[in-house]
């Protein structure tokens, strides 16, 4: 795993940033948690793609509040255009 950033989706909408902060702390330093409010999914940045990398290995696919979580590399954020649709 090259980045420290990972995905996780298939939360529910009730996950808070320190839930999450708590669940993968168990496997290592946890740089910043975003939680995307009403998506059912946030961000995790650790402290190194190894930390990463452990915690997406002992995470994905397991059940966390009911639901199964999907975990992988964030993919970087696409620049935004100043073109809007509607």
């Amino acid at each position: 795993m090259e980045s420290n950033k990972l995905y996780v989706g298939n939360l529910t909408y009730s996950v808070n940033k320190e839930q999450l902060e708590e669940l993968f702390g168990q496997y290592g330093t946890v740089n910043d948690v975003r939680v995307i409010e009403r998506k059912g999914f946030g961000f995790v940045e650790m402290s190194s793609p190894k930390e990463a990398e452990e915690a997406k290995e002992a995470l994905n696919n397991t059940v966390f509040e009911g639901r199964t979580l999907k975990i992988d590399e964030a993919r970087p954020q696409r620049p935004r255009s100043d073109f809007r649709r509607y």
